[in-house]
Formats: structure tokens, C-alpha cells, sequence
């Protein structure tokens, strides 16, 4: 250890200083190397004097940061006042962590700087974690604009230019907004485009499926955990609105979140802050919602399944997007925008559309929407040799004929409702759960829901009031 001028009480004052987790050294006025503790000594793989005899200024601190602690240094000196800089220190194995150096200046009677005091604490696992939020979102951000580049909302129709006005109206704003609408057509599209037209277009668009994610695992999704949150924990990680801070977050199929993180949910809403799991720290983050869901909200918010706060947190700017059956105009315009796309790809090229393709795709009532309607034609184009492009009449066998009034056949649309009104009077009016109509007729929710606007029946009518608290 290098001797310095204390007070008798200086070995006990060296071996406080020793056990301190911190990088303790004093300097000269002009930066001459005076003291350090042990701690700094065995960091740096060095004997006290291997270490006051280096007469380089700034030799343990990395090249690329050595300008600004120079330029930091000759400031500080010349008004006498203390600074703090992020630097990384070279260790004795010749790597290198980061560090934050606080210098606190000592003067004399003249006013002089007579010592310079300096604590270095490590900073590096904070540093990195930025480091890697950095990278996270500029692949985010990559992936929003490669997505742009071939996803696109096509279409004239009324009922969509309804929506794109809806959208350009909302952008610019803050607002959260809930998009609804069947599977299929295009609710994240419409999230991407709010997101471009927005004043966070250049920052993350982070899309998150909550369906897709096992449900005790989507808080940590969303919110991150702590290093021994839980099993497998093995260090700590970001969730996604960590990753959307200051940009948009896109929250698809939000009517399947179990309550307890509906719960978690409607407080990022309310007070912009949460909790990671396992954690304790209060971590605040400005980041815009959007919400889709193909869920009936206000029917779960009935039957209990979903919470009425949270509901009217979501549904500040409700856009419904339109199902594929009710924009027949546009159906012509996407057939050639997804042939040419998928030509393209495939090295293709198609001089026309069959017309009796066409008049089938036209009449088709695309249960599936726009997703359908994509996976058909990519689907043809792989296939198809010849100069016209012609589409399989059985791969459209799925549904049955439209009457565009009720979007079933006439034949079957009166045995389907009976079914269907059975089906929800047993249950209440309840569409979904292990009790509900869906599940009492075998079908996903989604596909029965479409049903029941198709055949205009009103659920309502089938619930089961509350019982009355006495």
C-alpha cells in the first residue's frame, strides 16, 4: 500500500477505505497519483507502486474515452468545482468495464486545489442493459420498416376510407386507441399506420400477441422480471414496454390478459409506471397503447370476463375495422396487388385474371378476411403455370355461398340461427368460456361471433340478470 499523510488514526482509516466495493484514489492538483485502496489495486492487477510509478495520465482509462475525461479534468481544475464522467477502466486481465468517477476537489487556505478525491463505482451491468434496450430497439425499429415495405392497407371502398380518415384523425395525437374487428382483417396494419403517422413514427413499435403467450408468463412478457423472479430467472429482463418507451406499444388479442394482468395493465394506463415481477422499483415509461381485439369488450365486461375500467381506458378512440364481405369493391384491387406481390417473388407473370376466378372470388364470403384472401392467392401463384391467373374452385369450398343480406345461404340461415339462439340461451347470452355458446357448439369463439352479426342476432336478449343483493 503507498504511505499518505494521515493522522494516527490512518491504518484504521487505510483499511475502511480498502474494504469499500468502490475505486478509491486521491490525486495531485495536477493529477499526481497519491493513494488508491485495495480494492482499485486488485481491479487493476497492480502493486501500489506499479501503479504511482505509471506516468501516463489516463493510462487505465479506455482510448475512445480518454478525450473527454482529458477535456472533463482540464475544466474541472480551471473552476475549481467537482464532475462526474462514465469512463471504462481497463482491468488487470487487459478488459474492460464501466465505471462512474465522481471528483471532488480539496483546497487549501489560498483557495488553491490542494487533492483531488475520486470514487469510481461500477456501472457496467447498467450499461450494458442500456447497451442491449439500444440494439432491441433498433431491430424493432428495422423490423416496422421492412414490415412497411410489403404490408400495406389496400382498398377504396367507403368503409375502409372511413377507417384510414379515423386513423389520420387519431396519429397525431396520444390518445389510446382500441382496434376491433374480426380475425383477419388488418387490425395491426391499422396500428403500424397510427404509429407512422405519429410524432413517435422514428421510435419502437413493439407488437405483442396475448394470445399467444401462456398466461403465466405474459406479465414477465410485458413487464419484465428480476433475476429469481421465479423458476428459470436466471437475470434480469426487459419486458416490452421497456422496449416501446417512448414509442408504441401494440397489444393484440387484449381481451384474452388474465385479470390479474388486466389489473397490471390498467395501472401503466392510468399512472405510466409498473413493477417488474419480482421487483420492487417503481420504473416509469411513455409509451402510446394500441389495442386490437376480434372479442365482443363490452360483452365480456358484462358476463365479468373482462374489467369495465380497463375497458374505458382501452376504448378512448375506438376504430372497427370492416370484415372483408363488406367491402366487395375492394376485392378486385387486392387480387392484383397480392398477385403482383406474390409474382414478383416467384419469378411470374400473369397477363390476366380469369374471369370466372374473379366473379368466384368476388362472390366468396372470406370468412378469413384479408388473410384469407393472401394465403389463397400466394397459394394460386405457386402453383399456377400459364398466363392467366386461375384460382382452385375447391379451396374456396370452406364456407358455403353468400346471401349478402345475412352472409349465409338462405337455406341454411334459418336452421343456423335456431341453433346458434339455442346455443346462447343455454348459456345466458355468454359466447365464450368453458360455458359458453362457442364451446356448447364446438366452434371457435371468433368464427361464431361472425355468425351471430351475420345473422343479426342480438345476444343481449339471452342474458341472465344478476340476482338482486338483498
Amino acid at each position: 500500500m503507498i504511505p499518505i499523510d494521515v493522522n494516527s488514526e490512518g491504518a484504521e482509516l487505510r483499511q475502511i477505505l480498502d474494504f469499500t466495493p468502490q475505486l478509491i484514489a486521491v490525486y495531485g492538483p495536477n493529477r499526481e497519483r497519491l493513494y488508491v485502496n485495495r480494492t482499485a489495486l486488485d481491479y487493476l492487477g497492480l502493486a501500489g507502486e506499479e501503479w504511482q510509478q505509471t506516468l501516463e495520465r489516463f493510462a487505465f482509462v479506455h482510448p475512445d474515452d480518454r478525450a473527454r475525461e482529458r477535456d472533463y479534468f482540464d475544466r474541472a481544475r480551471s473552476t475549481g468545482s467537482a464532475y462526474e464522467n462514465e469512463l471504462r477502466l481497463r482491468k488487470g486481465d487487459g478488459t474492460y468495464r464501466w465505471f462512474l468517477a465522481r471528483y471532488n476537489p480539496v483546497v487549501d487556505a489560498k483557495g488553491h486545489i490542494a487533492r483531488w478525491y475520486v470514487a469510481c463505482a461500477d456501472i457496467d451491468d447498467r450499461k450494458m442493459a442500456e447497451e442491449r434496450l439500444q440494439q432491441e430497439n433498433v431491430a424493432l425499429r428495422e423490423e416496422v420498416a421492412a414490415a412497411s415495405m410489403f404490408e400495406e392497407i389496400v382498398g377504396t371502398s367507403p368503409a375502409l376510407q372511413s377507417v384510414l380518415s379515423l386513423v389520420s384523425k387519431v396519429a397525431p395525437s396520444d390518445s389510446t386507441v382500441l382496434v376491433t374487428g374480426e380475425t383477419g382483417t388488418g387490425k395491426e396494419l391499422v396500428a403500424r399506420a397510427i404509429h407512422r403517422r405519429s410524432r413517435r413514427g422514428s421510435r419502437a413499435f413493439v407488437a405483442v400477441n396475448c394470445a399467444a403467450i401462456p398466461r403465466d408468463l405474459i406479465a414477465s412478457e410485458l413487464f419484465g422480471h428480476e433475476k429469481g423472479a421465479f423458476t428459470g430467472a436466471i437475470q434480469r429482463r426487459l419486458g416490452r414496454f421497456e422496449l416501446a418507451n417512448g414509442g408504441t406499444i401494440f397489444l393484440d388479442e387484449v381481451g384474452e390478459l388474465s385479470p390479474d394482468t388486466q389489473v397490471a395493465l390498467l395501472r401503466v394506463l392510468q399512472e405510466h409506471e409498473f413493477e417488474r415481477v419480482g421487483g420492487r422499483e417503481r420504473i416509469q415509461v411513455d409509451v402510446r397503447v394500441i389495442a386490437a381485439t376480434n372479442r365482443d369488450l363490452t360483452a365480456a365486461v358484462a358476463d365479468g370476463m373482462f374489467r369495465q375500467d380497463l375497458f374505458y381506458r382501452l376504448n378512448v378512440f375506438p376504430v372497427e375495422m370492416p370484415p372483408l364481405r363488406d367491402r366487395p369493391e375492394d376485392i378486385s384491387v387486392l387480387v392484383e396487388y397480392f398477385i403482383g406481390r406474390y409474382a414478383r417473388k416467384a419469378g411470374k407473370t400473369f397477363r390476366r385474371v380469369s374471369k370466372r376466378t374473379l366473379e368466384r372470388l368476388q362472390s366468396y364470403p372470406w370468412p378469413g378476411n384479408v388473410r384469407e384472401l393472401q394465403n389463397v392467392i400466394e397459394r394460386s401463384v405457386i402453383v399456377s403455370d400459364a398466363d392467366e391467373f386461375i384460382v382452385d374452385d375447391s379451396w374456396l369450398s370452406a364456407a358455403p355461398p353468400v346471401d349478402r343480406r345475412l352472409g349465409l345461404s338462405g337455406a341454411l340461415a334459418t336452421h343456423e340461427k335456431a341453433i346458434v339462439e339455442d346455443a346462447l340461451r343455454a348459456s345466458g347470452g355468454r359466447v365464450f368460456g368453458p360455458l359458453g355458446a362457442a364451446a356448447r357448439l364446438g366452434v371457435p369463439r371468433s368464427t361464431l361471433e361472425w355468425k351471430i352479426r351475420a345473422l343479426k342476432i342480438n345476444k343481449s336478449r339471452f342474458r341472465v340478470p344478476a340476482p338482486k343483493r338483498s
